[in-house]
Order: structure tokens, then sequence, then C-alpha cells
């Protein structure tokens, strides 16, 4: 059974940060309920979902993946980009400590976990406003004897490489070529997110499943077409905060 850790929306999620989107005003209670539908579709997937209770001053804090990544034999606790962030590790290295061994970035070092998608053994990082190259440098040198080589990706126009890409299943990308090269992911079937939907590429495998939003109908479909087996979810008010459906939990298989 996967293991689902989320964290509550902070009271002040309205004073998150904006980096690509235009601040639009941010309806606490709504972004709560939403959240626990999200919450809820982990556990009807078969999670077991490790609720952490609200920060109520880390106004980000439910976006739990930028603090860390999950590998089969470690955790990588980040170092995320913005300082207002930076706190929000303590927490999660208590949460993630009873189940795996953990290694950190430092400084200089920033990453943000929504620009880490890991493909096998081949870790990819954007280099956004978010994570740096003294990253990618330690994340070599902490994870090379596990077998992991980490390369830096470009990004244009969004906040996380997995606002760009993000995986499907072991083979399939779900990629906006508008803001990603695609020459790192050319061994990849790629489907693209349909034209009128640029912030649909995020999207979160759970065993045979896949969730994603609601407001991507012909996205969805595109996968549907494929043959998955997708669960929708309504996250638009936690869009509001450059989220999507990644960002809102770490998962331990």
């Amino acid at each position: 059974m996967a293991i689902a850790i989320t964290r509550e929306v902070s009271p002040r999620f309205d004073e998150c940060e904006i980096t690509h989107i235009e601040r639009t005003p941010i309806d606490l209670n709504t972004a709560r309920a939403q959240h626990c539908g999200y919450i809820n579709a982990l556990r009807q997937l078969g999670c077991e979902v490790i609720e952490l209770p609200a920060e109520a001053d880390l106004p980000d804090s439910v976006f739990v993946e930028d603090t860390a990544f999950i590998l089969p034999e470690v955790a990588v606790i980040t170092r995320p980009g913005a300082d207002s962030r930076k706190p929000e590790t303590e927490s999660i290295i208590r949460a993630l400590s009873p189940h795996l061994k953990l290694v950190h970035v430092c400084e200089p070092g920033t990453v943000d976990g929504g620009d880490v998608l890991v493909l096998g053994k081949s870790i990819f990082v954007g280099l956004s406003t978010r994570s740096n190259q003294p990253a990618i440098d330690q994340l070599n040198e902490l994870l090379r004897d596990y077998g992991y080589t980490v390369t830096g990706v470009e990004l244009h126009d969004c906040l996380h490489l997995k606002s760009a890409v993000s995986r499907v299943d072991d083979k399939t990308l779900l990629i906006n070529k508008k803001w990603v090269d695609t020459f790192h992911f050319e061994n990849f079937d790629l489907i693209e997110v349909d034209p009128s939907e640029l912030n649909a590429a995020n999207c979160l495998p759970i065993g045979e499943f896949i969730i994603f939003p609601t407001a991507f109908p012909k996205t969805r479909a595109k996968l549907e077409e494929r043959g998955y087996k997708v669960v929708s979810v309504d996250v638009s008010e936690l869009a509001k905060a450059e989220g999507a459906v990644t960002c809102c939990s770490l998962i331990i298989q």
C-alpha cells in the first residue's frame, strides 16, 4: 500500500507565493473542501494518508511536494527556492524519517520538489526561479551511489518542471511542449496537452489510475483515449496559488 503524506491548508493560504500568474482572491473554505476531495481520492485509490496539521505561518505549506522527493532507496529533503518556504521542511523531515533514509540539499543549492521529475534512474530538474545548478550538482553527488543521474532542464513561462511535463507511467509522459524542450524526453511516448489547456501537463499516477484536474476535459479525453483510468478532482482554488495535483502529496510506494 502506498503512503501519501499531505498537509492541511494554511489559514494564511491567500498570502501564497505567486510567480507566473496574476494574484486572484482565494476562498479558504473552498480550498479546504477541494483539498479534502483530493485526500478522499487518494484514499479511494488505496493510499494510506498521513495528514499533517496546517502550518499557520507558512502560507504555501499545503504543497508538500516541494519539500522532498521520494526514491525507492532514500528521500531527498529539498531546500525550497522561496525563503518563505524553507521552514516547511522541518515537519516533513519528522514525517518521513520513520519510513526512509534521508539526505539533504544544502546551501547554496535550492530546489523545489515540483521541479523534480524522476524517470527510472534518470532524474530531471527544472532550472527555474526556484531550483538552481548547485542543487543539481549536489544531487548528483548524493545519489550517485544509488545509480541515479541528475540533469538540468530549461523551462519557459511556468513555475516548475512538472507544470510542463509529468509522468503518466514508465513509458509515457504528459507534456506541454511550449514550456519545455522535448530533447530530454525523446525516448518516451509523449501525450501533448490540448492547445487550449496549457496548464494540463500535471497528473498524478496512483497504481492503475491517474488523478487529474477537472479543469482540463480535453486533455483528460486524450488520456482516456489511450486507455488510462482517470479520477478527476477539482483543484481550481488551489491552482490560484500555482498548485496542481502532484503538489499536494508525497507518495511513498
